[in-house]
C-alpha cells in the first residue's frame, strides 16, 4: 500500500487549487481543433501552488488536473498519448515549485516541461496533421508552442503581480 503521509492543511488546499484550476480551464476563449486551448489562468492555482508547497506537491497537483483535464476535455486515442497530454504535461507543472526565490524562471521552467511533453506527444501521434511538406517537429513545436507561449504570459504576468503585491505568503 502506498501511502503520501500529506499534511491535511496541505490535502485541503491542494483538493482547493485542483478544483479552481479546473473551474479556470472550462472558460476558454480559444480552442485548437487537435486539443489545447487558451485559457483563463488555468494553470495559475496549480503553479501558485507549487511554489508554495514545492515540486514534491506541486506535480502530485499538476496530475490531479491533468486527470481531470481528459475527463473535462477528452481528445485521446492511445494510452501512451493521453499520459503525454494529460498527467504528464500537466504533472510537470509541478516544476515551478524547483525554485521559490526565482518563481517566474520556475514557471517559465514548468512550461517548457508541459511543452515538451505535448511536443512529444504532438511528433509521435499528430505528424498526420502536419501539413504536406511540413515537418512533425516544426508542426509540433509550432501548434503546441503557440497556444503554451500566450498560457505562459498569462500565468506569468498574473503570478508576478500577485507576488509583487505581496497577496500570497510563499515561504
Amino acid at each position: 500500500m502506498i501511502s503520501l503521509n500529506i499534511d491535511r492543511k496541505i490535502l485541503a488546499e491542494l483538493i482547493v487549487f485542483v478544483a479552481l484550476a479546473s473551474v479556470l480551464y472550462l472558460i476558454k476563449p480559444f480552442s485548437l481543433p487537435q486539443g489545447g486551448a487558451i485559457t483563463a489562468g488555468s494553470m495559475i492555482p496549480i503553479l501558485l501552488f507549487s511554489i508554495r508547497r514545492g515540486c514534491k506537491y506541486g506535480l502530485l497537483s499538476g496530475i490531479i488536473f491533468g486527470l481531470i483535464v481528459s475527463v473535462l476535455d477528452p481528445y485521446f486515442f492511445h494510452p501512451v498519448q493521453w499520459l503525454l497530454d494529460y498527467p504528464i504535461a500537466f504533472g510537470l507543472l509541478g516544476l515551478a515549485g524547483i525554485t521559490r526565490k526565482y518563481y517566474v524562471l520556475g514557471i517559465g521552467l514548468a512550461m517548457f516541461g508541459r511543452l515538451i511533453s505535448h511536443f512529444l506527444s504532438g511528433i509521435i501521434f499528430f505528424a498526420s496533421y502536419a501539413p504536406e511538406g511540413m515537418s512533425p517537429i516544426i508542426y509540433s513545436i509550432i501548434y503546441n508552442g503557440s497556444f503554451l507561449s500566450i498560457e505562459f504570459v498569462i500565468s506569468a504576468v498574473i503570478l508576478y503581480a500577485l507576488f509583487k503585491r505581496k497577496i500570497f505568503k510563499i515561504y
